[in-house]
């Protein structure tokens, strides 16, 4: 019989909590201090590991103690000299840099994006950037957030390769620090959170979207920081509950109905930053529009998750008298004044017609709108820029040679070449007895063992979620369905791989969580144990292996044309 305070016995369950046994869901823990489940502790290595390796159990302590920040940051820090090592190569404008590098440049000295020279690019890199800005405002379709943030770098390092690219690459290698902790926070081990940033660290894609300044990195860094906010402030406030709830003769916590269903959060701080920080991805791309709903929901089951756990009766209706109001104010306000203030350059321009595209449109050809007495020239002005870009966005069916459909994304199915170039033998790197012209290509494709290991790990994360009810994988589910799910609904629109850089980061906690079954529960046996670290730190190595088997078409390091076609594992790559 279940004894919890406020729990049905077994028998009284719901159906679905008694036909999912089967299939390896837990049911209600049966016991314990319910502190432990809303708040579980973090997980340490073994007294045993500690004294086969011949570590003093006080060393062992403090290892333990600064592995916390030092495993996440020794990881970080080899990502970062990957990524910066010799970053301004390529020297030359690479796929959408012509876009992005000049609209940056544009953004933080005029606060709109202009129309440039067609000849503007051999310009930049024969003066080193020492280029006048025109004054006509151009046509873009993307926010300014992430032109905004390449611009940044443009300052500091100036109008080069190099200068374009510093803030891409800073953000990838601060994306893998964040991972880890993620990973750490969410899976309670430091061992999985490393694991799952060297992951990521080692991906082609997450690596070639560091070193190139296009927007979809810069998209994906706010989306996995806002998601790192939202974890956090799903501890903080199961924190308050577990301290709410009243106490044993034993000195545990058991559940409450009457402190579940009344306790208040109070302020939550990191919601209002995942707020803001989802107000930046969608003005980087507006994509982050269907992360931010997807986020907003799983936030809200959490708070329902909770408070049942803490022994609410009707979670659904504590939440929504409790959470649901302050929930909403502080994401989706917060993300929509965020968004509008991402334009203040160009809302600040001159609206006489030489300010940003569009700018003048209220007092020149929507000055008979209906609306005109009731919202200011700017805001009519914007919105009518927004009305013509989503034109734009859902019409694009223009073909393009790297184009793919979402279907083939999890296994890398179409890449996208950035830079290709064909030097003769002993010109600009190629070696004098290659025989015939190398290849020198930086091509945006993930390691694919890795994302052949994810698509394996995706139906792991989704069983486990499903028949587990575990909410990790949930999670993990969540974002990879925010950064995947909405472009099946566009397959007629010209759309590319490099996209899946926004869900990645969830593959790489995918992955991991797979890796963490395979190594098996800390209860197993010590042959379980062995057996299972063993085949994932093979399939780990190889993973690695495979990165640094690719790395001279991840570079554009210029190789013989036999190890380019060597590297050419699928026809659909070239």
């Amino acid at each position: 019989m279940d004894l919890r305070k406020d729990q049905p016995p077994h028998e009284q369950q719901p159906a679905w909590h008694r036909r999912l046994r089967r299939f390896g869901h837990p049911g209600p823990d049966a016991g314990g201090d319910v502190r432990d489940r809303l708040v579980p502790p973090y997980t340490e290595p073994s007294g045993r590991l500690w004294a086969t390796l011949g570590v003093p159990p006080g060393l062992a302590g403090r290892i333990t103690r600064w592995s916390a920040w030092g495993g996440p940051l020794l990881v970080a820090l080899l990502a970062g000299v990957l990524r910066f090592w010799n970053l301004g190569s390529p020297k030359a404008v690479i796929f959408d840099e012509t876009y992005y590098a000049k609209d940056a440049w544009a953004l933080v000295h005029r606060g709109f994006e202009v129309n440039w020279d067609k000849n503007a690019n051999d310009l930049i890199l024969s003066s080193g950037g020492n280029v006048p800005v025109p004054t006509d405002a151009a046509y873009v379709v993307h926010p300014p957030v992430g032109k905004y943030v390449i611009g940044l770098g443009e300052l500091m390092f100036g109008f080069d390769p190099f200068g374009w690219r510093f803030m891409t690459a800073l953000l990838g290698t601060l994306s893998v620090l964040l991972l880890c902790r993620i990973g750490r926070r969410l899976f309670r081990s430091t061992f999985l959170g490393c694991l799952a940033g060297a992951l990521m660290a080692v991906d082609g894609l997450h690596f070639v979207m560091s070193r190139t300044s296009l927007l979809d990195g810069v998209l994906m860094f706010f989306v996995l920081a806002a998601f790192g906010c939202l974890l956090v402030d799903r501890d903080r406030a199961r924190e308050k509950l577990a301290a709410a709830l009243p106490v044993d003769a034993d000195g545990r916590a058991r559940p409450d109905a009457y402190a579940a269903e009344t306790t208040r959060i109070g302020f939550r701080p990191w919601r209002l930053a995942a707020g803001v920080l989802l107000g930046l991805a969608i003005g980087t791309k507006w994509n982050g529009l269907y992360v931010t709903a997807a986020f907003c929901v799983m936030a809200v089951l959490w708070d329902v998750g909770s408070r049942r756990v803490a022994g609410a009766r009707r979670p659904r209706l504590a939440v929504l008298k409790r959470d649901l109001g302050w929930a909403f104010l502080s994401t989706v306000p917060v993300a929509v004044v965020t968004y509008f203030a991402s334009w203040t350059g160009w809302i600040l321009s001159a609206s006489d017609g030489t300010g940003g595209y569009y700018r003048d449109w209220a007092t020149k050809d929507g000055r008979s709108s209906d609306w005109s007495w009731l919202f200011p020239d700017w805001w009519r002005s914007l919105w009518h820029y927004e009305n013509q870009v989503y034109d734009f966005h859902v019409g694009l069916s223009s073909p393009h040679t790297y184009e793919s459909n979402p279907w083939s994304w999890i296994v890398t199915g179409r890449p996208v070449s950035y830079f290709y170039e064909s030097p003769a033998p002993g010109t600009d790197g190629c070696p004098a007895d290659a025989g015939e012209k190398c290849a020198r290509e930086v091509l945006a494709i993930g390691t694919p063992l890795l994302w052949w290991v994810a698509c394996f790990a995706l139906l792991y994360v989704l069983w486990r979620w499903f028949f587990r009810r575990d909410w990790r994988a949930g999670a993990i589910a969540c974002g990879i369905a925010a950064g995947y799910a909405p472009w099946f609904l566009y397959q007629e629109r010209t759309i590319f791989f490099f996209y899946a850089i926004v869900f990645l980061p969830f593959l790489c906690l995918a992955v991991a969580m797979l890796l963490g079954a395979l190594v098996g529960p800390p209860r197993s046996s010590d042959t379980r144990r062995v057996a299972g670290a063993t085949a994932a730190g093979v399939l780990t190595l190889l993973i690695a292996w495979n990165f640094i088997y690719f790395w001279p078409i991840y570079t554009g390091t210029p190789i013989p044309m036999d190890d380019w076609r060597a590297r050419m594992w699928l026809d659909t790559w070239v």
